[in-house]
C-alpha cells in the first residue's frame, strides 16, 4: 500500500461508518492522523471536525481522503476546506502503470478486454466478474444516490446505448428516443456519469477558428473494459470482428492521454477537431504554446495513409506542431513529414 506509516479506514464498512457519524471525536481517536480516509463522501460531516485540526495543528498532508462521486464530495469540501486542499483526480491504471506487471500480454484486443481496473491485475479477476461488479456497484448504487432512477432497467439500457456510441459525437434527441426518456434525462444523466468518473466528454477545439467546426462533444468511458463488457463482449477473439474496435481503441489511446494528464495534476486540457468538411483531428492538446494533433488508428500495419489528416492539420491550422500517429502495431519513428509514429502500448512515453 501507498503511505504505508499511514492509518486507514473505509467508511463503507458499516460499523466504521456508523461509529463516524454518531461518535466522530472516538472516530478520530481510533483513527489518527496521518490517517487515509477512504470513501469520504459517505460520511461529510468529518471534513468540519479536519478542518479544526488541520488549522490547529498546520501540518501538510496528514488526511489523505478520498471518494468515488465528485458532487457531494466536492461540495463539501468547498464548504469545509476551501483553501486547504489538494485536489487530485485517479483514474484506473494507465499503461505505463501496467509495466510493473511481468510478461503482461500487451496486445490491442487483450489491453481492451481486460481494461485498467486494478483488481483484474492485483487479484487476478476475471474480466467479466469485475467488470459486472464494478457495474452493480459503483455504478448502481452509487448513481441512484445521486439520481432518482425510477427503472433500473431503463438506467441499464441507456449505458448500453452509450456503450454502442463510444468516440461518438453527443446526440441527446437520439438517445432519448432509443431510450425512451426526454432529453433533459438524458443530459443529466451525462452529467452524473461524468462527475462520477464513469464517462469522460472530450469538446472539441473550435478557439479562433471559425463558424464551420463542429461544437458538440464526444463521449469516452473512463474504463474501456467497461464498455466492452456493456457491448456484451465476452471474449477477446470478438474485439477483432467488432464494428467498434476502432473507437474502443480510440477511447484506450484517448484516455490515456487524461491519465497522463490527472496524474500530474494537471487538468485535461485535451480536445478533438472536427469541421462541416469532414476534416477531422483525433486528439488534440496543448503542448509548449502549440497545438499537438494526434490521429488514433486501430490497425495492425503501418500505412503512410495514416498521416493525412495531420499533414491537413498543420498545413490550414495556425500553431499547430508536428504530430503524431498512435496505431495498433509496434513500429516507432518519424515520417519524412515529420510526424512522430507510435505504437499504442509506447503513446505514454511522448505524454
Amino acid at each position: 500500500m501507498a503511505f504505508p506509516d499511514y492509518n486507514y479506514c473505509n467508511l463503507e464498512h458499516p460499523e466504521i461508518r456508523l461509529l463516524a457519524q454518531q461518535d466522530p471525536k472516538s472516530f478520530f481517536l481510533q483513527y489518527q492522523a496521518p490517517v487515509i480516509i477512504d470513501e469520504i463522501q459517505r460520511v461529510p460531516e468529518l471534513l468540519s471536525y479536519i478542518q479544526v485540526e488541520v488549522d490547529s495543528k498546520k501540518e501538510n498532508g496528514m488526511y489523505i481522503l478520498t471518494g468515488s462521486q465528485q458532487f457531494n464530495l466536492n461540495a463539501s469540501i468547498s464548504q469545509s476546506l476551501a483553501g486547504r486542499t489538494a485536489l487530485l483526480t485517479l483514474l484506473p491504471f494507465s499503461l505505463q502503470e501496467l509495466t510493473q506487471y511481468e510478461n503482461l500480454d500487451f496486445t490491442r484486443e487483450k489491453i481492451l478486454f481486460n481494461g485498467f481496473l486494478p483488481r483484474v491485475y492485483d487479484q487476478q479477476q476475471q474480466p467479466l466478474m469485475a467488470y459486472r461488479n464494478y457495474l452493480q456497484t459503483y455504478v448502481e448504487r452509487d448513481i441512484r444516490q445521486l439520481i432518482n432512477i425510477k427503472d433500473l432497467n431503463v438506467f441499464e439500457t441507456f449505458l448500453r446505448l452509450l456503450a454502442g456510441r463510444v468516440g461518438q459525437l453527443v446526440n441527446y434527441n437520439s438517445l432519448a428516443s432509443d431510450t425512451g426518456v426526454s432529453a433533459v434525462t438524458i443530459s443529466n444523466w451525462l452529467s452524473v456519469l461524468e462527475a462520477s468518473f464513469i464517462i469522460f466528454k472530450l469538446n472539441p477545439y473550435y478557439e479562433n477558428l471559425g463558424k464551420r467546426i463542429i461544437k458538440s462533444p464526444k463521449i469516452f468511458f473512463t474504463e474501456p473494459g467497461l464498455a466492452c463488457y456493456l457491448l456484451g463482449i465476452e471474449e477477446e477473439s470478438q474485439l477483432s470482428r467488432d464494428p467498434l474496435l476502432g473507437n474502443l481503441f480510440e477511447n484506450m489511446v484517448v484516455m490515456e492521454a487524461v491519465k497522463a494528464r490527472y496524474n500530474k495534476g494537471l487538468d485535461a486540457n485535451l480536445y478533438f477537431y472536427r469541421d462541416s468538411n469532414h476534416y477531422e483531428i483525433d486528439l488534440l492538446w496543448k503542448k509548449d504554446g502549440d497545438l499537438f494533433p494526434v490521429e488514433i488508428i486501430s490497425a495492425l500495419t503501418w500505412n503512410e495513409s495514416f498521416t493525412k489528416n495531420i499533414n491537413w492539420f498543420k498545413r490550414n491550422i495556425p500553431a499547430s506542431s508536428k504530430g503524431c500517429v498512435v496505431y495498433g502495431g509496434e513500429l516507432q519513428f518519424t515520417t519524412k513529414d515529420d510526424v512522430m509514429v507510435t505504437g499504442f502500448d509506447q503513446f505514454w512515453k511522448l505524454l
